[in-house]
């Protein structure tokens, strides 16, 4: 009995190339700036169009300033070139494309389930390695390189190596205070940064179908810290609900919800390996290392284990060190993984009336300008400047270092990102990754701190 992977990926499959390769249909392509201008111009110069303009998409995310009043202009140097190249590339050859001013630009994995682009059933590929977020509707998205956009382009379709599969079932829904980053954490420390290699990831059971959608978009979105081809996410009513009346959705809704019923694995489906998860024994998770398998829960103790010592000595720890009441330097929420509404209302129940410590320089990065619309008519945006927190515009913004703005050599950030390798902030940046709320109760603790100890909001100053 076929898996939901199995069922989509045969469904596109244009013909089979034997050895485990088969050339599949390709129904989305999303672009940014850091490689689009790239693969656009490539394909021109080599004479080939796009097959289906109207799939293709563009869009400002990877070095596009965050800072209000932005334009071009980029703090990576030489940045604003990728900017206007690709926006001349992108009209050039007459794809919809999400600009610096855009009333909907936004992250890519933000802006595209947001607008509908992504839905249940299709194929999408980007040249970004978070695309697996979006599998979190049902859909088989997963990250490809700039030459494998031009063919995708040109052709409608890419070369693939089939994966293997499997199903990580969550029993047991989490716990108050524990969120989706908590249970990827939780997962990856678990069964180790390689654990879903070469297999596509479906997430299943009562921890995940109790999960409200941006919950699953964070859940999908680490897959790829946990080194599978891809995850998704057996599309339901909670699914349906959200992507109902989108900019891109169907217009014939009851049709396309008709063929969505039955995006799900079969009862006896089949996968390559499988896994329980106890959703009710996760706790709020914290990275110590320089990768997200070194996780702990945030109560934890560094590990004095051999195999992390490079990690220890990078990250200035010492074996036996309690992660909670770490001194921190900075604070960041944003990125694909944890920028969307409701992270921000939650980081907004932490930090109401409280001020960010002394010293601690903390800053929200809404992940699309519509989350940013949406938190400004909540008034959020009030309340975190009141805090001492820097709003700025939507871009990936300090989730990585490209040359442009970061953090300062030594500094400890606790950070809502997906990567904490060495100087993925910037050179010598010390990265602990955690959920919103932890990064938000770290700010106002100015340390390292359980986002419990903050659970009742006090009244505005």
């Amino acid at each position: 009995m076929p898996t939901l992977f199995d069922k989509l990926f045969d469904a596109h499959k244009v013909v089979d190339l034997g050895g485990g390769t088969a050339l599949v249909a390709i129904d989305r392509v999303m672009l940014h700036e850091r490689t689009g201008a790239a693969a656009l111009n490539s394909l021109a110069t080599a004479g080939r169009s796009i097959v289906n303009p109207a799939h293709v998409f563009a869009v400002m995310d990877h070095i596009v300033d965050t800072v209000p009043g932005r334009g071009d202009a980029t703090r990576m140097p030489g940045g604003s070139a990728f900017i206007t190249e690709t926006r001349a590339a992108a009209h050039k050859a007459g794809i919809t494309l999400f600009d610096v001013t855009d009333r909907d630009q936004g992250i890519t994995h933000v802006i595209s389930p947001e607008l509908g682009i992504v839905l249940p059933g299709l194929t999408l590929v980007a040249p970004d390695s978070h695309t697996c977020t979006q599998g979190a509707v049902g859909a088989l998205a997963w990250g490809i390189g700039s030459s494998e956009a031009e063919h995708a382009m040109a052709t409608g379709t890419l070369r693939v190596q089939r994966p293997k599969t499997m199903r990580i079932r969550v029993s047991g829904r989490l716990r108050e205070g524990v969120t989706a980053k908590d249970l990827a954490l939780h997962i990856i420390a678990a069964h180790g940064a390689a654990g879903g290699a070469g297999h596509a990831v479906e997430y299943a059971g009562e921890g995940v179908s109790a999960l409200p959608m941006e919950a699953r978009f964070t859940l999908c979105n680490m897959a790829t810290e946990f080194g599978a081809f891809t995850a998704l996410i057996a599309p339901d009513d909670e699914t349906f609900r959200y992507l109902k009346g989108r900019r891109f959705a169907p217009a014939d809704w009851a049709s396309a919800l008709a063929a969505w019923q039955n995006l799900h694995s079969d009862p006896d489906a089949h996968f390559n390996a499988d896994i329980i998860i106890d959703g009710t024994a996760v706790r709020p998770m914290v990275s110590w290392g320089t990768s997200p398998a070194q996780s702990l829960p945030i109560d934890a103790e560094v590990p004095g284990d051999e195999a992390g010592a490079r990690a220890r000595a990078y990250m200035g720890l010492i074996a036996g060190q309690p992660l909670q009441g770490l001194p921190i330097d900075a604070a960041f929420i944003g990125s694909c993984t944890n920028s969307r509404l409701s992270d921000l209302q939650r980081v907004a129940a932490i930090v109401k009336g409280r001020h960010v410590a002394p010293g601690v320089q903390a800053i929200i990065v809404p992940g699309s300008m519509g989350v940013k619309r949406a938190a400004e008519a909540e008034g959020l945006d009030r309340i975190f400047t009141n805090a001492g927190f820097e709003w700025r515009e939507s871009g990936c913004s300090m989730c990585f270092f490209a040359g442009g703005e970061s953090f300062g050599p030594g500094e400890r950030v606790v950070s809502s990102t997906n990567r904490n390798f060495e100087s993925r902030q910037g050179p010598g940046t010390r990265t602990h990754i955690a959920s919103p709320e932890t990064v938000a109760a770290s700010a106002i603790a100015g340390c390292i701190a359980d986002p419990g100890r903050y659970t009742e909001p006090q009244t505005d100053a």
